[in-house]
């Protein structure tokens, strides 16, 4: 059964967006997401295959809803919960209470 990421082939996606963008980042978050990615898997709480499971396992909704780093984020929260350095709902309950920020939350 293919995953959301999987789209070779559907119909329905609307036109892809061609225009040259050569900035690797909008908003000062999305660069710390990459910083926060190469650290993590450089100490060994994952490897790159589990990161692309994370990513490809999210609902198709959510997914299809997120940023390219949207998504880069939502798998480390999720592979944080999964291998035990963060307990599940940590990070929301820290964002509920103002302690956190996290994509979307502000712009830059």
């Amino acid at each position: 059964m293919a995953r959301i990421n999987d789209v070779g082939g559907m119909q329905g996606f609307g036109a892809i967006d061609t225009t040259d963008d050569t900035a690797p980042f909008h908003a000062d978050w999305e660069a710390r997401v990459v910083g926060l990615f190469n650290a993590l898997r450089a100490q060994g709480v994952f490897n790159t295959n589990e990161f692309r499971d994370a990513i490809e396992s999210m609902p198709a909704k959510e997914y299809l809803a997120a940023s390219y780093y949207e998504r880069w984020f939502t798998a480390i929260c999720a592979l944080l919960e999964r291998k035990g350095v963060i307990e599940p709902g940590e990070l929301q309950e820290l964002r509920e209470a103002g302690e956190l920020e996290g994509p979307g939350d502000r712009d830059a």
